[in-house]
């Protein structure tokens, strides 16, 4: 196997387990926070996508979707390319409130999608080791470590679908 395909498989898999997670949700369910320090269903996807938006706009030299698509608006946020949920405090995180779960959906199938094409039709082995600067994050880092970074966002959709299942119980999934 190509690391290319290793790769897709990967945000492939990211986006299905979210596909999982936002499946038959209310806009109460979204929004449930098991506790007053917890993330809702609806942060952690939103999060989740909005990480990967910023940090591939860095490495594509391309404007985020969240502002080309005007998807802040589909969210009811301010237009601030910054505002990925990272750092976030308890406040904050309990006034979001995701619209419903086709819109999640949606915005991190869009982003999801730009994420392939960049692999398939940019991506070299030799790219991997390229340093680019986040004018949002005021940091510079290689491409490897930037999609490392939101490969790992696959913890998020984890306790997503964690907080899911206790909202909704054994089945959650579907099976």
């Amino acid at each position: 196997m190509k690391y290319e395909q290793f790769v897709l498989d990967i945000y492939a898999r990211l986006f299905h387990e979210a596909e999982l997670v936002l499946k038959d949700l209310t806009e109460e369910e979204l929004n449930y926070r098991p506790g007053p320090q917890s993330n809702s269903i609806g942060w952690l996807v939103w999060h989740t996508a909005r990480s990967q938006d910023r940090m591939n706009a860095d490495l594509f030299g391309e404007e985020q979707l969240w502002i080309r698509d005007q998807w802040y608006l589909k969210f009811n946020r301010e237009l601030d390319p910054k505002d990925t949920g990272f750092g976030h405090t308890a406040v904050q995180v309990a006034e979001f409130r995701a619209p419903d779960a086709l819109t999640c959906l949606n915005y991190y199938q869009a982003v999801s999608t730009r994420t392939r094409e960049y692999i398939l039709t940019r991506l070299s082995p030799s790219d991997l080791e390229r340093e680019v600067f986040s004018q949002s994050l005021g940091v510079a880092r290689t491409v490897e470590v930037r999609l490392l970074m939101t490969i790992n966002n696959l913890q998020h959709i984890g306790q997503a679908g964690y907080v899911k299942g206790m909202r909704k119980g054994v089945g959650w999934y579907g099976i």
